[in-house]
């Protein structure tokens, strides 16, 4: 995946747990701001190593 494919990811997945934490879905909005930092890191863990 590359770098802009990850980055529309991360800010997708964002927005969208922002939507749910509005709409009171507190689990769902945690699952999605956990996925969030997941790819996050990973995209700076392989920036890190090249």
């Amino acid at each position: 995946m590359n770098e802009f494919k990850k980055d529309v990811l991360v800010g997708t997945l964002f927005i969208a747990g922002i939507w749910n934490f509005v709409s009171g879905l507190f689990v769902i909005s945690t699952v999605l701001f956990a996925a969030t930092s997941m790819f996050s890191n990973i995209s700076l863990n392989t920036q890190a190593s090249r």
